[in-house]
């Protein structure tokens, strides 16, 4: 949309090829294909969020079979928990980064989320404020374009 905003990036810093656990956020054109979103803790962010159910989890073990799906506890693999008790994850937007189609090694899912503080890094995904969180909510589609230049 033309617009620059303020964000976070993975502590591995950028990345042109992202590996599992590498904590980089991968550069180049990635588009958001899926929104979820906190039922319980604001109302829904556009008409295609999706809710984040109560037991609802992200596989990112490269061994199994749902490698950088949204799974259901119980799980055994190794996966993070989407429904959070700290803010983070009341809105996630899910790019197209190695899903839903994951190659096992090529990192999990780069999700844009909800920063802890400014410029504090991420695992790999992409944090901004509540407050832009909320503005592109508002305004984006499925493909949006997010672009992580080097």
């Amino acid at each position: 949309m033309g617009r620059l905003i303020p964000c976070s990036i993975g502590r591995g810093g950028l990345s042109q090829s992202k590996i599992e656990g590498d904590g980089a956020t991968p550069t180049g054109v990635h588009k958001i294909e899926a929104v979820l979103y906190r039922r319980d803790r604001l109302s829904p962010p556009n008409r295609w969020a999706i809710p984040i159910r109560p037991f609802d989890l992200w596989s990112d073990d490269v061994n199994d079979p749902d490698y950088n799906q949204l799974v259901r506890a119980p799980y055994d693999a190794s996966h993070e928990v989407m429904r959070r008790a700290d803010p983070l994850y009341d809105i996630v937007f899910i790019t197209d980064w190695n899903w839903p189609a994951a190659i096992p090694g090529k990192g999990s899912a780069i999700f844009l989320h909800q920063w802890r503080r400014p410029h504090y890094p991420t695992e790999g995904c992409i944090a901004f404020s509540r407050e832009d969180l909320l503005w592109i909510a508002a305004r984006v589609l499925p493909g949006t374009k997010v672009i992580v230049r080097d």
